[in-house]
């Protein structure tokens, strides 16, 4: 058996250009892609995905509708983002758009009840 730890030492005095060709032979020599073997493992991991979704820690907040009152969904965009008027109104016609991205549950969830206060129609992704 090869001495495996000399291998990793030599493997890592390639150079980008050398390690790119080396992979190209050894797919051409085992009959292999290296994009086979990386699409293989998510499916080989699927379960383990799962539950980080659950524990989603960034929300974006996006606007989907004005509600009819479109004056007062503006004033709180603007309140919220610190948008011009002229940005703001382009906004909020523009729906759906997204107010803030990746932002924290709590934040989302601020964000989100004074827009609806305001009379929008809104929602959490």
């Amino acid at each position: 058996m090869a001495d495996l730890n000399a291998l990793v030492d030599q493997l890592s005095e390639l150079t980008v250009l050398e390690a790119a060709e080396l992979s190209k032979m050894l797919e051409e020599k085992w009959g292999v892609s290296a994009a086979a073997a990386v699409a293989a493992a998510p499916a080989a991991g699927g379960g383990a995905a799962a539950p980080a979704a659950e524990e989603k820690t960034e929300f974006d907040v996006i606007l989907t509708g004005d509600g009819g009152k479109k004056i007062n969904v503006i004033k709180e965009v603007r309140a919220i983002t610190g948008l011009g008027l002229t940005e703001a109104k382009a906004l909020v016609e523009g729906a759906p758009k997204p107010i803030k991205e990746g932002v924290s549950k709590d934040e989302a969830e601020k964000v989100k009840k004074q827009l609806e206060e305001a009379g929008a129609t809104v929602e959490l992704k």
